[in-house]
């Protein structure tokens, strides 16, 4: 039976035993722990600080709508009146505005300094030189292509007007008729244009610009008396052959370098595509970079509606002459009520500040992995029997549920201090979020563990990448994110990085409290998935998606290549397909091409049929029979099972003492395990007082032969004796032979041994065991006639002539090997069948009378040469095959 005491522990047991691991090493780390969540709480207090700082800036008379006496009628008494025509312009933001402005519609037109002209990047002759922008007078140009040239270029001369036609009655009428633009950046509103504010002119785009072509008009907004310089600029417009040339034009020129010189930039570009007199098909190529630093204005406020109303009245005058041409009057904002300037810092810089907080979880764990394995902790545990399984599930739950305590305090706390962040968005869909994300952040420092082997090392790249993915993510992503006219392919492409796709997440979060805050409204809801524009539903699919991946990947980087594993990277594949085999002999064994078929040796072929015809008439002169008896150990952390005892057969009659020899390893004591006076007596243990003594007292000697006179009591009928001898000394060991010569009457006895001494002396026959198989079986003679093919001769001389004994031997054995020589003794090993001993005696007393021998010998055999030669062949032949 086995010793249930042997069998490795539960997974439940290891589970509990790595969890108190865990958790008196987070005990030893009070103080680091403390710091990792006192971090967040640090970030949320200085926002709430600066928070309170900017609300009592905004709250200040000077920043809201202000109100101002004023007669009103005539009649020299005022009134107080509120309102943004009353107070400073720069009050729009909180002034009510029922009847908002109308603003003549622009073009986007490139500074003068920035204006297209030719460059050595680019191929093209037909811009200007390069002298214009000294002097100002480049022109503005227009790209234009299509199939048809000659329809293209007709449009493109309609677009652009030869003259400026003022009407002083009503100026503002007069500049939506023409073509003007500006170079000035938009707002993200158009309550007040900012190009009306400057202080820079208006451009008037004609064919062609007097010397003097710059006109002041002045007009009326918010009861404010505005003045306006516009000026002529001359434009370009340049047919391309394809809208490849276009783009590269478009992109190649755009702010290349950081000399003014080398930017080009160009109002609009056109693609007539296959337009013709039936159908009008264009595509518009604009500046989407003209916005305001936060990247929100729409494409209204980019100007891009003048670039659509031009070339509609291009093609309506194509068709209907140039008299006809659609109006467009003005831009308008919506209506607004007062409101009071708002400004959620968390919101705006939560992004960045978050990104940071939520990372540093990533350097904590992944160092905590690679602690374990540098300090070898790893493989020590799966020393004391820890399965992969509760390493696996323990570790990556115990750094999960780190993780969500972690995050519920960040957000609790944001929470209770009432930062819009957390208060206005979705408790439900920031809780999915924040779960997923940590587990495939978790998911990524066992990955990240497997590469590293110091913990300094992963800690530095740890931090870099917390750092690092922040600042990308706030200074470049962002930006991505926020142009519309970028790939959304690309975006999604990014977002593969886990970092990014958490910046992404809170970005919206961000986002909607920011407008929720700004608008008094709520922030994100689970419906708001589901619009085009909210980026959180791909991040969420991506996330779980990496989750499992990485996860998976992981697991198996682990087992092929972390501590302890050093498994086949094919494992998986290991046990697929196979059947269990009843056919035992013979074995193939493979090498290279070749196969070997490995056979039993004849004597233990006859062991084993001896054994098979006494199980089938049973005989009660044999005390022991074993039949094909088999003991593998099982495979662990990805090493192979090991065949301790293979197919072993053996019977032992009584009287006979059964000798295993063989090297450490080769199954001998595993197989002799398988799953009071008068004895002390016998062993030299009773006088002296020596039998009164506890045998925890006893020297190793001692406690040998006292586990001999313990086999020995009950008169058992068979003994197993595991290396009965070693540590005694000679007179002990001797008295122990003795004892078991006496012993073996009328019982069997198996005997292990590494003594070829005490082989010979006390077993009748002999086994040698390799490898967990018996390799030959017999008697000490028998084994020595049978494997001990050879003589040792050994003669020693002077110096000078140990030429001569050479030749002496090979003329008496031409395969002789030398296998010793120093100092004029020299050995030689004799093949046996070659010589004959008579022939040697002769041989050495011819060499006396020629020169002086010093000594000589010839040494037949021993016990010892035959155990290695055995050894030594069937270990070659396990490694061969």
């Amino acid at each position: 039976m086995a010793d249930s005491s042997l069998d490795p522990a539960s997974f439940w047991t290891q589970a509990n035993a790595l969890l108190r691991k865990n958790v008196t090493y987070q005990k030893r780390n009070i103080k680091t722990n403390i710091r990792l969540v006192s971090f967040p709480f640090i970030i949320c207090l200085l926002l709430v600080l600066l928070q309170g700082f900017i609300n009592s800036q905004l709250d200040k008379p000077s920043n809201n709508c202000g109100c101002a006496c004023v007669d009103t009628n005539g009649d020299g008494k005022c009134q107080k009146v509120c309102g943004l025509q009353y107070s400073d312009l720069d009050q729009a933001a909180t002034c009510p505005i029922p009847n908002p402005p109308e603003w003549p519609p622009l073009l986007q037109v490139p500074a003068p300094e920035y204006r297209a002209v030719r460059t050595d990047f680019l191929p093209f002759t037909d811009l200007p030189n390069e002298s214009c922008r000294s002097s100002g007078s480049c022109p503005t140009t227009f790209l234009f292509t299509g199939n048809n040239q000659s329809l293209g270029q007709i449009l493109a001369g309609n677009m652009i007007k030869a003259s400026f036609n003022l009407n002083a009655s009503d100026v503002v009428d007069s500049l939506a008729t023409n073509v003007v633009g500006s170079d000035t950046y938009p707002q993200t509103t158009n309550f007040l244009d900012p190009a009306f504010f400057s202080g820079v002119p208006i451009y008037n785009v004609q064919s062609r610009c007097s010397s003097n072509s710059t006109l002041s008009v002045s007009f009326q907004e918010f009861s404010i008396n505005v003045q306006q310089e516009v000026s002529c600029v001359q434009g370009l417009p340049l047919w391309r052959n394809s809208s490849s040339e276009i783009n590269n034009e478009l992109y190649k020129g755009y702010r290349k370098g950081n000399s003014e010189s080398k930017i080009n930039e160009f109002t609009a570009a056109y693609d007539f595509l296959n337009s013709n007199g039936n159908s009008f098909n264009v595509s518009i190529w604009y500046n989407s970079t003209y916005k305001n630093d936060s990247g929100q204005a729409s494409i209204a406020l980019v100007r891009v509606p003048r670039l659509v109303n031009l070339v509609s009245n291009a093609y309506l005058q194509f068709l209907q002459g140039p008299g006809t041409q659609m109006i467009f009057e003005f831009v308008k904002e919506m209506p607004k009520p007062q409101t009071k300037l708002r400004l959620d810092l968390s919101s705006l810089l939560g992004t960045l500040f978050f990104t940071w907080v939520i990372l540093q979880l990533f350097p904590v764990i992944l160092t905590s992995l690679v602690y374990e394995k540098q300090q070898k902790l790893r493989i020590m545990m799966k020393m004391h029997g820890l399965g992969d399984g509760p390493y696996w599930m323990i570790s990556y739950a115990y750094f999960l549920l780190i993780s969500l305590v972690y995050m519920l305090s960040f957000v609790i706390f944001g929470s209770v201090i009432g930062l819009k962040f957390f208060t206005l968005n979705d408790y439900s869909l920031q809780f999915v979020f924040y779960f997923i994300y940590v587990n495939l952040q978790i998911s990524l420092a066992f990955l990240a563990a497997a590469m590293f082997s110091n913990v300094k090392t992963s800690a530095v790249v740890g931090y870099i990448c917390v750092f690092g993915t922040g600042l990308l993510g706030g200074f470049l992503f962002q930006f991505f994110i926020q142009d519309t006219s970028f790939p959304r392919g690309w975006i999604i492409a990014m977002e593969l990085y886990p970092g990014f796709s958490l910046f992404r997440g809170l970005y919206e979060f961000s986002q909607a409290s920011f407008m929720g805050n700004f608008l008094g409204t709520r922030g994100m809801r689970w419906g708001d998935l589901s619009d085009s524009v909210n980026g959180m539903r791909e991040v969420l699919i991506i996330m779980v998606v990496e989750w499992f991946v990485v996860l998976f990947i992981a697991y198996y980087i682990d087992q092929v290549m972390s501590s302890g594993s050093g498994k086949s990277p094919l494992f998986f594949l290991r046990n697929f397909g196979k059947k269990p085999s009843t056919f035992r002999r013979p074995s193939l064994q493979r090498q290279g091409s070749k196969v070997f078929v490995q056979l039993d040796k004849p004597d233990v072929s006859q062991e084993r049929e001896k054994v098979e015809q006494l199980l089938l008439e049973p005989s009660s002169s044999h005390a022991i029979i074993v039949d094909d008896i088999k003991k593998v150990y099982p495979g662990k952390d990805g090493n192979p099972a090991k065949f301790a005892v293979r197919g072993l057969s053996l019977a032992l009659p009584r009287g006979e003492c059964f000798g295993m020899l063989g090297p450490n390893g080769a199954g001998k004591t595993s197989f002799i395990s398988m799953a009071v006076e008068e004895s002390l007596k016998s062993v030299n243990l009773f006088n002296g007082g020596v039998a009164d003594k506890q045998a925890g007292k006893y020297s190793g000697g001692m406690k040998r032969r006292l586990s001999v006179a313990i086999s020995l009591i009950g008169d058992p009928k068979v003994v197993y004796m595991d290396e009965p001898s070693t540590g005694l000394d000679p007179a002990s060991r001797n008295s122990l032979w003795n004892v078991v010569k006496r012993a073996k009457q009328d019982r069997a006895i198996i005997l292990t041994t590494h003594s070829m001494e005490e082989a010979e002396v006390l077993c009748d026959r002999l086994g040698i065991f390799v490898d967990g198989s018996l390799q030959c079986m017999g008697n000490p003679k028998e084994l020595k006639g049978r494997y001990g093919g050879s003589y040792v001769f050994t003669m020693t001389t002077s110096s000078d002539h140990e030429q001569d004994v050479e030749i002496m031997v090979r003329h008496l054995s031409p395969q002789a090997n030398k296998i010793y020589h120093i100092s004029g003794t020299q050995k030689f090993e004799l093949p046996k069948h070659e010589i004959r001993i008579a022939d040697v005696f002769q041989a050495v007393e011819n060499a006396k009378s020629r020169f002086t021998v010093f000594a000589w010998g010839l040494a037949d055999t021993t016990l010892e040469d035959v155990f290695i030669k055995v050894a030594r062949g069937a270990q070659a032949f396990n490694v061969l095959s």
